[in-house]
C-alpha cells in the first residue's frame, strides 16, 4: 500500500473514532435524542455556520462520489455516502480517498 493511500486510511478512522467519541459523551450526558442533538448544533451563529458548511460539503462529496462512480464503476466507493451521513465529512472524504486510489486490477 502507498504511504499516501496509508495516509487517508488513516485519516478514515481517525475522522471516524475522534468525532464519535464527542457524539458519544455528548449522548451520555444527554441521552439519545437527535433532535436535541441537532438543536445544540444551533446554539448560535458561529456553530450554525459550521453546520451549513459542513452540511455543504457532505452535500458536493455526495455528488462527486456519485460522479465518479459512474464513470470508474468502482461500486465499492459508494461506502463513503452512508459513512459521510452517518459519521462525518471527515471520515467519508479520506475514505473515499483511499478507496479510490486502490490499484486498477
Amino acid at each position: 500500500m502507498s504511504p499516501l493511500r496509508m495516509l487517508y486510511l488513516v485519516l478514515a478512522i481517525w475522522g471516524t473514532i475522534h468525532p464519535m467519541y464527542y457524539f458519544m459523551s455528548w449522548f451520555l450526558a444527554n441521552g439519545f435524542s437527535l433532535s436535541a442533538m441537532v438543536d445544540a448544533w444551533h446554539v448560535n451563529a458561529a456553530s450554525s455556520g459550521l453546520v451549513w458548511d459542513l452540511t455543504i460539503a457532505a452535500i458536493a462529496l455526495t455528488v462527486f462520489v456519485i460522479a465518479e462512480v459512474s464513470v470508474r464503476k468502482n461500486w465499492i466507493a459508494l461506502v463513503a455516502i452512508p459513512a459521510t451521513f452517518c459519521i462525518g465529512v471527515s471520515c467519508g472524504l479520506p475514505l473515499y480517498l483511499f478507496l479510490r486510489s486502490r490499484p486498477v486490477r
